[in-house]
């Protein structure tokens, strides 16, 4: 019943803009399932800055790690525009103790989609496209760039939509 979006991109590719006006198609009230931490001045920043692009007809729950809770407070008829999925693999591998585990870390991504499904409303996604690069030189960075990969495959399959959004401009995948 609930329909997955999911719109990915490079940095600063425009990528959550086009996610933000896809979701203001649907009535308020809407949330924002926010991933990031201001952990320091610039992230402070950048988030002070998507606040501001989003206006005051946002709510934003704030939630580094687990997403089908964050799902959960926005209750099941409104749209929810998760920002970003990137951020929270980097969370994960973070500060999770089984984050060096792909499959723990798919099955958190399967939880995902299942509570996605059961929603009225629809879960609009935002990742960063970062596998078109050099390859990483450290396992950490390598494994990331993997776990990236193959969550946005399996996020593709059960999304309705999937836009690659490159210098400001959608080009609808599926």
């Amino acid at each position: 019943m609930g329909e997955v979006i999911l719109y990915l991109g490079g940095a600063k590719s425009g990528k959550t803009l086009a996610a933000l006006n896809h979701a203001e198609k649907y009535p308020p009230p809407r949330f924002y399932l926010a991933t990031a931490e201001p952990l320091d001045a610039e992230m402070v920043s950048r988030i002070e800055n998507h606040r501001a692009e989003r206006g005051p007809e946002w709510e934003t729950i704030e939630e580094p790690l687990d997403l089908v809770k964050g799902l959960d407070l926005a209750g099941l008829a409104a749209p929810v525009l998760l920002d970003c999925l990137t951020i929270w693999l980097s969370n994960v591998i973070g500060l999770e103790p089984d984050s060096r585990d792909e499959g723990l870390v798919m099955a958190r991504v399967d939880k995902l989609l299942a509570a996605a499904s059961k929603r009225e409303g629809p879960v609009i996604m935002v990742s960063n496209e970062v596998g078109g690069g050099l390859v990483p030189m450290d396992s950490t960075s390598r494994f990331f760039r993997d776990l990236s990969g193959l969550t946005h495959q399996k996020i593709a399959r059960a999304a309705s939509s999937v836009f690659l959004v490159t210098a400001g401009l959608s080009q609808k995948l599926k």
